[in-house]
């Protein structure tokens, strides 16, 4: 609105009813009236049940969903928004992540609907809307071309300004005529001021929104300084005479925009998203009615509709299976990868695979009501969990501006009284010398050094500060199958009771297993030969398969289905066993291996070597998770574990101890957000590398070993970088408000204290291993 009388109006017309004004005037008003009822009609399409369904999970009277913020540069953002909602009546939570840029709000759907919460933040200067992950990956493209070009735009001006500073810096030493002096300004001005106005716009916004706030941060102190220095440099020009400092005020934000990016890239990582439900759920099902099979979109499912899973079809829906038998593939939700027998009256869940057989299952939850839809809630509850150092380090960050802008306040009426004419010159070196650029690039610069020693180890890091908590690990959770195992079965060894070769009987059961989607039928491709002929194929869901080779009735499976005459043996601790026979007559016991890691022993050494405890939470319940414990050394078991079992497991650790979590199935993504530190492996699910930490490639747990040693030499690159930081704002502030050190001099001081943070984190690249 232009003035409150605009705003008062238009507020009577909207209360009234009467947006259709808008429409059907005759003159059309300023553009910002204009807006008023369509943002209104935009926000209120969010209140209609069919919109919410994507997004909203609702639990009683209580709704909650995840919205993407745009515009949320610092903690206070996320500050200033959680207290603009929390009093309002009807919201009943909201955390807000400053860094995934996302908020997680509840509220009472009887008392608020959802369009005035997205109103109320839009009136703080914030545009949110229901995260969607397709939008969010396209506004991060988008921010991060704006940001590349400032940025560019920053360092290609630098480096035209440095030259022209460079002959003005000889005029100190030389009489350098005063036409060519000015000419000289001119042009640096021309250079500097598209960094000024356009390369600095974020340090002005985010200072702008920190006042706004309430608060201090860095950037105000930044935005001042800019401001002031490239002000008094053109005042300078025009008049002829004074200093400009161009060159300063240039090099001064591209070394701040360098450090800024540097973090945009952590922050672009770890708001990957975690809840892309897209790649899970199908956006196909095939609809049951009325005898006839028609696929419709699954967004168009209803509750009590029935579906037709084919085999090697993913389950559209969480649903209850009303026809059929057949084993479920549930390795996405669980971690494990053995199927499990479905029948009538089972859950079945969206997202998992069907193996052998058709289902038809009752739809049960859709959309945020489904269990994968749990999980991620779990996970992002999880993460919006603020971890203290992030705390101390907002209230450092806003107590270190508002001394730095009280010193310069008071030296600039000190200067008053003894210098006018100098005031301003001083307190400008007071503000660009203690400039936070070298703070600023203190832990940016080792953290990408260390990175880049990470990425040629097979390592990649997704989140901010996990060098810091690396160093801080006293304790580290494994998942079983996946982490610790390979994930995939593998034929062990082989007891042969009939005069066949181990060769004829891995053949046979390859023509058998051939086209079943089952990880034992897997296990057999390799040994496949087209000689075996298999005809009259049956799949007998959880016990086995059937077929007849060469008039020979072969059957591959379990000890109770291959001989009906003999009983199941009891269970092996260490292994999984099937058996073949061939005309009701035993063939042979094969063992299936799921296979350790090769380096698995020597990581669990090394690590109990550095007196860090292990733990195993695994969710399979067979006795394989206390065989696979014993034979590795570690003591503390937890098997059978639920999603929410294993966060309980990692928060009750966390009492005494900083945790690392290793995992890599979609049930380990809440423990993973839960812990200090989790790692994924690249072998592992989407979701489980979205929630990580560290996500190791080529599966070398090894690494994670190599990831602690570059980390406590990060760590003690970075205590330097800030020692000398600090060191050296000690040492110039008092030289600065005493006016000895001119502004130009502060600034060259501040380039070079940063080149010297730069070039010490640049010793990480030497690190061998």
């Amino acid at each position: 609105m232009c003035c409150p009388g605009c705003q008062a109006v238009s507020q009577a017309i909207i209360d009234a009813g009467l947006t259709s004004y808008y429409q059907f005037r005759s003159e059309p008003g300023n553009r910002q009236t204009a807006l008023v009822p369509e943002q209104l009609t935009q926000y209120s399409a969010y209140d209609l049940p069919e919109v919410q369904q994507d997004f909203v999970h609702k639990q009683g009277n209580v709704d909650t969903t995840s919205l993407s913020i745009d515009g949320i540069t610092c903690a206070a953002c996320a500050w200033l928004i959680e207290h603009k909602l929390k009093p309002v009546q009807g919201i009943d939570k909201v955390l807000v992540n400053s860094t995934t840029q996302r908020a997680l709000v509840s509220w009472n759907n009887d008392t608020i609907k959802l369009s005035e919460i997205l109103q109320l933040i839009s009136q703080i200067g914030y545009q949110a809307a229901p995260y969607q992950v397709d939008e969010q990956e396209k506004q991060s493209k988008a921010d991060s071309r704006k940001f590349l070009l400032r940025l560019g735009l920053a360092g290609f001006a630098t480096m035209q300004v440095m030259m022209f500073a460079l002959a003005l810096y000889t005029g100190y030493f030389t009489e350098l005529d005063i036409e060519f002096r000015d000419y000289f300004r001119w042009v640096s001005l021309i250079f500097a001021a598209p960094v000024v106005l356009y390369s600095a716009q974020p340090f002005y916004f985010s200072a702008m929104r920190s006042l706004l706030s309430g608060k201090l941060n860095m950037d105000v102190s930044v935005s001042i300084a800019i401001g002031g220095a490239f002000i008094a440099s053109c005042v300078a020009t025009i008049q002829g005479n004074g200093e400009v400092y161009f060159e300063s005020v240039s090099m001064f934000t591209f070394f701040l925009l360098l450090g800024r990016y540097f973090e945009q890239t952590a922050r672009q990582k770890a708001s990957v998203s975690s809840s892309n439900l897209h790649k899970l759920i199908p956006l196909t099902a095939h609809l049951l009615k009325d005898g006839q099979v028609t696929e419709i979109a699954a967004k168009q499912l209803r509750i009590n509709d029935i579906i037709l899973v084919k085999p090697g079809e993913v389950i559209a829906a969480d649903a209850v299976v009303v026809s059929g038998k057949s084993s479920i593939n549930e390795a996405m939700l669980t971690g494990e990868q053995m199927p499990i027998t479905k029948q009538i009256h089972d859950n079945v869940y969206a997202g998992t695979i069907n193996v052998e057989q058709p289902l038809q299952a009752k739809v049960t939850a859709l959309g945020q009501d489904q269990l994968v839809a749990e999980i991620i809630r779990l996970q992002e509850l999880a993460s919006n969990n603020k971890p203290t150092i992030a705390l101390v380090a907002d209230r450092l960050a806003r107590y270190f501006s508002a001394t730095i802008l009280s010193i310069a306040l008071v030296t600039y009426i000190v200067w008053s009284f003894i210098s006018p004419e100098d005031a301003f010159w001083v307190t400008l070196s007071v503000l660009v010398a203690t400039c936070p650029c070298a703070l600023a690039l203190a832990t940016p610069t080792a953290v990408t050094c260390a990175t880049a020693i990470f990425t040629k180890l097979g390592i990649i890091t997704r989140k901010a500060g996990v060098f810091e908590k690396l160093t801080q690990i006293d304790h580290v959770v494994f998942d079983k199958t996946g982490t610790l195992t390979c994930g995939h079965l593998t034929i062990g060894d082989i007891n042969i009771e009939q005069p066949y070769s181990q060769q004829q009987v891995l053949a046979i059961a390859a023509a058998i297993e051939q086209g079943s989607l089952h990880p034992i039928a897997q296990a057999f491709k390799p040994f496949f030969d087209n000689r075996y002929v298999v005809t009259d194929i049956q799949h007998h869901v959880g016990q086995g398969i059937e077929g007849i080779i060469d008039r020979q009735k072969v059957k591959v499976g379990k000890l109770s289905f291959v001989l009906p005459e003999h009983s199941e043996p009891s269970r092996q601790h260490h292994s999984q066993h099937i058996y073949m026979s061939i005309d009701n007559k035993l063939v042979a016991q094969i063992e299936m291996l799921d296979q350790v890691r090769l380096d698995v022993k020597d990581t669990i050494a090394k690590l109990s070597g550095a007196n860090i405890g292990l733990s195993i939470a695994s969710g399979d319940s067979s006795g394989h998770v206390e065989y696979l414990a014993q034979k590795l050394g570690i003591k503390d078991v937890h098997s059978g574990l639920s999603p929410q079992g294993k966060l309980s497991l990692i928060n009750r650790l966390q009492q005494a101890k900083k945790v690392a979590m290793f995992g890599d199935g979609i049930n380990d993504a809440p423990v993973l957000a839960g812990a200090n530190l989790s790692v994924a492996m690249g072998s592992g699910s989407a979701i489980a590398k979205n929630s990580a930490d560290l996500i190791l490639l080529g599966d070398h747990l090894s690494r994670f070993n190599d990831a602690i040693s570059v980390a406590k030499q990060a760590q003690n690159i970075i205590h330097q970088n800030l020692l000398w930081a600090f060191a050296y704002n000690v040492i110039i502030l008092p030289l600065a408000v005493t006016g000895h050190v001119a502004p130009y001099i502060a600034a060259i001081g501040m380039s070079v204290s940063s080149l010297i943070v730069v070039s010490n984190s640049l010793r990480l690249l030497r690190i061998k291993l």
